[in-house]
């Protein structure tokens, strides 16, 4: 007996250490002299669906049910199988007969409850969570405070979970609770990642702890230290498809889309029912240029949910795809429903406009657009004084004399060439250009730039912040800027080139910035007709900023101020910037490709001008027009709609008047 009892017990410690393969071993070994042993067969059970191995886990409990049907745990142990393979009609049962073997099991209470909520059945998951509350009072407070973060009464959660904590400090579920209330916030991301640090390392097993923590490295911009997390969570449930779908989130964060591919994928075949993860799947099948796959995929996500009409919009905006008729009645359909949330009729509208754009019903496409952009304007926050006050005082902080008084003092290293311009002004073409010479890796639309400008007098006493805060700053503060834009920049570096391109759109305003702490840094300024350009961003939903984009007087004023920031730019960085408009690129390319090398100091590369060739993850809306040779197709698009917007034409003429005639008169 004693040999069983060590047995059993380094089979649990085994499980607990998250080695499921050990206790696996530690079980068989024994169950080869005693195999009657229900103890070493329901642990057995155990290890086997920590490895995700859910048929094998189910036969072996089922064994020991033949041998012991009076044990409760073991009904347990089957119903929790089932649940994790989602067929939570055998679950309930088995959870039940536990707790008639036993009511006093507060998890198969708690399990039931989750089961038969799975099964839309409220009432009776209600009550089975009461009995589990009854059981264990302290769980039952950790409950009503996420009762209370559902509502959006965070600050009773908080107030409620640090109560449970001052008498259970090891209490892992408060500990999450509590991060979610502050990451929630938006006020405490750095006490949210604390709490959850702290919980799974006082409980390195606790999958929820991992999963959470996770998703709040990810809204931090920390996708390698997400991955990490998730990757902890599927070690310990192989079989969580949630978990492996965070990664997936983690990886296509990272700018690894072929791992995000595959995590995807693994939790589809966990769970195949997700409509999220199907539209996710596509996304990632979509960046690596597999459209195919990526169109089954969105096409699944419809499926599971009719009415999800952020997957239209997807399809839609593969731009080089043409909805099926009935996929357009389909639309339509869900359109005229009355009980559609705003969100999701705006991306019906966004979708239905460039169905009807593709059939040539300019009209009918402008009605959607405009609807569509409508309603997604009160749901974003732009304040075109905000924007106006904040370039202003940029240009008056980076004149000329402050340029020149910190010139020379900041990091030597030529790396990065940024890709500035408004949005749908050709900038993924440029990126893709410069990405197919063998000395330039393509990145990403990197946040650096931007969050070395929001950090700069963040801590100051006299609240004095960017750009009035720079002021202050010495001469080797511009170098260490510098530095930490370019070690920001490396987690998105994969390939060892020289170079790289950083394509974040709304770098423009921070130029003087990045020449003080970049003196080597290259800058393309993309351009195209400012009429495509405010046409096209009226047409674009984007998945998250660019709130200029769903109003045309925003956008007028918007193109003004970014026009006249730029003309500061070229005055006083002479020869720092190149501008390349979309319809010289169109129309001349290999001109306009030994420009940009040439500005970029690279020789020339035949690749350059093959660039539809190069096969990279593209993240923008271009992706898949950027994987095509040069066409015409959209020169002067903005004729087509002027009817709609004549006022915006005389609003922007000074700027229209000064392009080039090549760009005024193409299309």
């Amino acid at each position: 007996m004693a040999e069983v009892g060590d047995s059993v017990k380094r089979a649990i410690d085994a499980l607990k250490a998250n080695r499921p393969l050990r206790a696996e071993e530690i079980c068989r070994d024994h169950l080869l002299m005693d195999p009657g042993s229900v103890q070493h067969i329901a642990l057995l059970g155990r290890a086997l669906a920590k490895q995700g191995r859910l048929d094998e886990a189910a036969a072996q409990v089922d064994g020991a049910i033949a041998l012991a049907p009076e044990q409760p745990l073991l009904y347990e142990d089957l119903g929790s199988v089932r649940a994790l393979q989602g067929r939570y009609e055998e679950a309930v049962p088995l959870f039940e007969k536990a707790i008639g073997l036993d009511p006093r099991l507060p998890l198969a209470h708690k399990k039931l409850g989750q089961a038969l909520a799975a099964l839309g059945r409220g009432e009776e998951a209600d009550r089975r969570f009461e009995s589990y509350f009854d059981r264990d009072p302290v769980t039952g407070q950790v409950a009503e405070a996420a009762d209370h973060l559902r509502a959006g009464r965070a600050d009773e959660a908080i107030t409620t979970l640090r109560d449970v904590l001052r008498g259970h400090p090891e209490h892992v579920a408060a500990m999450r609770y509590l991060a979610l209330a502050y990451w929630r916030e938006k006020n405490k991301p750095g006490d949210a990642e604390a709490w959850l640090r702290r919980a799974t390392s006082t409980a390195p097993d606790f999958v929820p702890g991992w999963m959470t923590l996770g998703l709040v490295l990810l809204d931090n911009n920390k996708a390698a230290d997400a991955i990490e997390a998730y990757r902890h969570a599927t070690r310990l449930e192989p079989a969580n498809a949630a978990a492996w779908a965070g990664l997936g989130n983690a990886f296509s964060q990272a700018g690894n889309q072929d791992d995000s591919v595959a995590a995807y994928a693994k939790s589809l075949e966990l769970n195949p029912r997700v409509a999220g993860v199907h539209m996710s799947h596509g996304h990632a099948l979509k960046t690596i240029g597999r459209q195919e796959e990526a169109l089954v995929a969105y096409r699944a996500a419809i499926a599971a949910r009719p009415r999800f009409g952020e997957v239209y919009w997807s399809m839609a905006n593969l731009k080089v795809f043409r909805f099926e008729p009935s996929e357009i009645r389909a639309m339509e359909d869900q359109l005229a429903r009355g009980d559609l949330t705003d969100s999701e009729r705006v991306h019906f509208s966004f979708a239905l406009g460039k169905a009807f754009e593709d059939a040539g019903d300019i009209d009918a496409a402008w009605s959607h657009y405009d609807a569509g952009n409508r309603l997604q304007r009160p749901q974003v926050k732009h304040d075109p004084l905000e924007l106006e006050k904040r370039h202003d005082d940029i240009r008056r902080v980076f004149n000329r004399e402050f340029i020149e008084s910190h010139a020379g003092q900041g990091h030597d290293a030529p790396d990065p060439i940024l890709i500035v311009g408004l949005p749908r002004s050709g900038s993924t073409l440029v990126e893709q250009i410069l990405a197919s010479h063998s000395q330039v890796e393509g990145t990403a639309e990197l946040p650096a730039l931007g969050r070395i400008a929001t950090s700069i007098g963040r801590f100051r006493a006299d609240g004095a912040t960017f750009p009035d805060a720079v002021a202050d700053l010495e001469g080797s503060d511009w170098k260490a800027y510098g530095q930490r834009y370019l070690e920001e920049a490396a987690r998105h570096r994969f390939d060892g080139r020289p170079l790289f391109t950083d394509k974040m759109p709304n770098n423009f305003p921070l130029l003087g910035l990045l020449h003080l702490i970049l003196p080597n840094a290259k800058v393309i300024d993309a351009r195209r007709h400012p009429l495509d350009s405010c046409l096209g961003c009226y047409k674009q939903l984007f998945a998250k900023g660019q709130n200029f984009t769903y109003d045309l007087d925003d956008l007028a004023h918007y193109y003004r101020h970014y026009d006249a920031i730029m003309r500061h730019w070229r005055e006083i960085l002479p020869g720092k910037i190149l501008t390349v408009h979309y319809e010289d690129t169109v129309t001349d390319l290999e001109t306009q490709v030994r420009r940009l090398l040439d500005h970029c100091g690279l020789p020339f590369e035949d690749s350059c001008v093959q660039f539809h060739e190069t096969r990279r993850a593209v993240r923008t809306a271009s992706s898949e027009q950027v994987r095509q040779p040069i066409y015409f197709d959209a020169l002067g698009k903005w004729r087509q709609y002027a009817h709609h917007f004549e006022w915006l034409v005389d609003e922007l003429a000074p700027v229209i008047d000064a392009l080039p005639e090549t760009v005024r008169e193409a299309g």
